[in-house]
């Protein structure tokens, strides 16, 4: 059956295509997050686990097309491992349920290792299944079509490549909003089961909708796989040179010449133009090493920042939509436009220049990134170090008040329902404090441990001052631009305190709470109890990522006053200076990516398209785990330093591939076949039986 000239099968095969990535992107947009804030690593382990989970994803393609080709065929091969796949996606959204061990109700899972080892087996079970099925999918795809039918199956990889963006681009926007949601049975958290349970459901759906298609599919007897070929011809040709290697036995043109007492030439022709274009592979890693940073490093980087777009809220994780969304623009435009303007301006631009190019873009992109992190990092706060102290003011009184730090340190003034910014003491030299306020003084006793911040709230009442240490025990900016607020009560009665659905509890005349942490970019409403009144207020925004201090001053008939004190700033960088490197990086993906395949395929024969495939995916694999080196070995504390060391070793790469691509001399393999095929008819015409002799020495090998 057939559909505006395409078979009906491969309509199953693109919607099992979209669904898979869908399944894919989604989890994988979410999943350095998972890592941080459920599984409570550390971003350098984040990031390494989140790589070494992608390499496993690009290494796995090269057993499910050995799998496929050798023994099961591409059918079977892709609903087996589909299978699999989809057990590993349950088996991710299962492990994030913080409910399966919280057994004292608080939100936090009390069994952590329970939780890393349901990851750890679902991530090993996805990366066998997405990266499995991965090789077979567009080839089953090319299968369906006849030998005539050239044109509708390049427009079949099209149409491929498309569902493939359509859906990463999809599953990165709604993934992470799933993942904002608040859901549990017994306390309400960031909703990781459903982040990851909608991905494990789409992938489930790609496997009906694949295996529905069944009784369409034109199903290719697995012919033995090339690669397995080709190595074997490889590793004969090293032995057997080795064999000879002593002065009698003449040198052969080229080392793999050595294979051909056993292999037949054309073989041979077809392995040297592989391993030519492989050598050339060699380079490109590093390339993938920048790129599959976005969905690690960036996203960290953009967890710090602001993602207030006025109407909407972006998630740190979401930033990663802009890739998709540019390709799904730049890739028509650089073909329809740049590349025709290029050729007008008599430029040869030719696919290795412009793999070179990608390279270059790359390396600028992380310049890029740098250069927003040095912003970044001037915003962040200071915390004293393990012998400093950091004290700040607050004045709740009306009257000014000013206070000297002894021995002679330092002297503030501070106004009237005022406060200083964190002054930073060494805690062993500080003695004394001595307040003055009104017509009355005080002198506190510096008793406190190092390596804190503080806040004295002081408050002069007619007849003497009352000063009151607060602890704020925040040793780092919130995480996930969420926000802390704390309350001080300045009324002289207790009160009771609600904002936004979460109690402080009672809190006594001049007394504080603690920090709670609320989302960031809302306003919530404060409500204040006293034993006569009620009065309610709705806060102004805290913004992203910034800690504050509320004082409420008054209660009267209904209405409140408060004033707020910020401890820690919001995140003031906006989110949006992260899209001028994804801009500079998508460029890059356009010229490398695309160039890339294309490049390989036209300068090797058609039958070895699977060896330089699994090549290609290779390069990809490798980059993941040069970031794991890199990232391990460089040591540098600064993050943009990172930024900087990455963008200097691809650009030392890139002057090498240069230099590589410089001497490289393009082949035609159609000419090559071309030739063998002259030479066989020749043969035959001598030896009619020929083809039989060689079936029966192909049988025999």
């Amino acid at each position: 059956p057939s559909c505006f000239g395409y078979p009906l099968s491969i309509f199953f095969i693109i919607i099992n295509e979209f669904c898979e990535r869908f399944s894919y992107y989604g989890m994988r947009a979410v999943l350095v997050l998972y890592f941080k804030y459920f599984l409570q690593w550390d971003d350098n382990l984040s990031t390494a686990i989140y790589h070494t989970f992608v390499a496993l994803c690009y290494l796995t393609p090269i057993l499910g097309a050995i799998i496929a080709d050798s023994w099961l065929g591409k059918f079977k091969t892709i609903v087996s491992l589909s299978i699999v796949y989809t057990i590993g996606q349950a088996v991710m959204a299962v492990s994030s349920i913080n409910d399966l061990t919280d057994q004292n109700r608080n939100g936090s899972p009390d069994n952590i290792p329970v939780h890393i080892a349901l990851s750890m087996i679902g991530l090993i079970l996805i990366a066998l299944g997405t990266g499995g099925i991965k090789p077979c999918v567009s080839a089953f795809g090319g299968d369906q079509f006849e030998e005539d039918q050239d044109k509708q199956r390049s427009r079949f990889f099209s149409i491929f490549y498309l569902s493939i963006n359509a859906g990463s681009l999809l599953s990165t926007i709604i993934t992470p909003i799933l993942r904002a949601q608040e859901c549990g049975i017994h306390s309400k958290q960031r909703c990781y089961p459903l982040a990851f349970g909608v991905p494990a459901a789409l992938m489930a759906i790609a496997l009906v909708v694949f295996i529905s298609g069944s009784g369409m599919y034109k199903k290719v007897k697995p012919q033995g796989n090339i690669m397995v070929q080709v190595s074997k011809c490889i590793g004969f040709a090293i032995k057997n040179r080795f064999r000879h290697r002593s002065k009698e036995f003449p040198k052969r043109e080229h080392w793999l010449d050595w294979a051909s007492e056993k292999y037949d030439k054309r073989l041979i022709a077809q392995t040297k133009m592989v391993l030519k274009v492989l050598f050339l592979y060699i380079p490109l890693p590093m390339f993938w090493a920048l790129f599959d940073q976005q969905g690690s490093r960036w996203t960290l980087q953009a967890t710090t920042m602001d993602g207030n777009f006025g109407a909407i809220q972006i998630q740190p994780d979401q930033m990663q939509t802009v890739n998709p969304i540019l390709i799904i623009i730049m890739v028509p435009v650089v073909d329809a436009v740049v590349y025709p303007l290029i050729k007008k301006c008599k430029i040869n631009f030719t696919p290795l220049r412009k793999i070179t190019v990608g390279m270059f873009l790359a390396s600028l992109a992380f310049v890029a990134a740098a250069l927003v992190q040095v912003q970044i990092d001037k915003t962040l706060p200071v915390f004293p170090a393990a012998e400093q102290s950091q004290i700040k003011i607050i004045n709740l009184g009306t009257d000014n008040a000013s206070i000297k730090f002894e021995p002679e340190l330092q002297h503030v003034n501070v106004m009237s329902m005022d406060s200083t910014d964190y002054m930073t003491f060494e805690t062993s030299q500080l003695q004394s404090l001595h307040i003055t306020s009104g017509n009355n003084t005080e002198l506190v006793n510096n008793t406190l441990p190092g390596g804190k911040r503080y806040t004295l709230a002081v408050k002069n009442n007619e007849s003497r001052i009352v000063s009151q240490w607060l602890l704020d025990n925040v040793t780092s900016k919130p995480e996930e631009g969420n926000n802390l607020i704390r309350f001080i009560n300045n009324l002289p009665d207790p009160i009771n305190v609600t904002m936004g659905g979460t109690s402080f509890g009672n809190l006594e005349s001049l007394s504080n709470s603690n920090y709670e942490l609320f989302p960031g970019g809302r306003q919530d409403d404060i409500l204040v109890v006293t034993n006569s009144t009620a009065c309610s207020l709705t806060s102004k925004a805290f913004g992203f990522g910034s800690a504050y201090t509320i004082v409420i001053n008054t209660c009267y008939r209904g209405n409140l006053t408060v004033a707020y004190f910020e401890d820690i700033s919001p995140n003031t960088i906006h989110m949006a200076w992260q899209i001028p490197q994804y801009f500079i990086l998508t460029c890059a993906e356009v010229v490398f990516s695309v160039t890339g395949l294309e490049f390989s395929y036209s300068q090797a024969p058609s039958n070895m398209k699977a060896v330089l495939q699994a090549g290609w995916l290779l390069t990809v694999a490798v980059g993941n785990i040069i970031v794991l080196i890199v990232a391990g070995a460089s040591k540098l504390s600064e993050q943009w330093a990172e930024y900087v060391l990455f963008a200097a070793l691809l650009l030392a790469v890139c002057i090498i591939f240069a230099v590589m691509a410089y001497f490289y001399t393009y082949v035609d393999p159609n000419e090559i076949e071309a030739q063998f095929d002259e030479e066989e008819k020749n043969k035959v015409k001598k030896d009619p039986d020929l083809y039989e002799k060689k079936a029966e020495a192909d049988s025999q090998m």
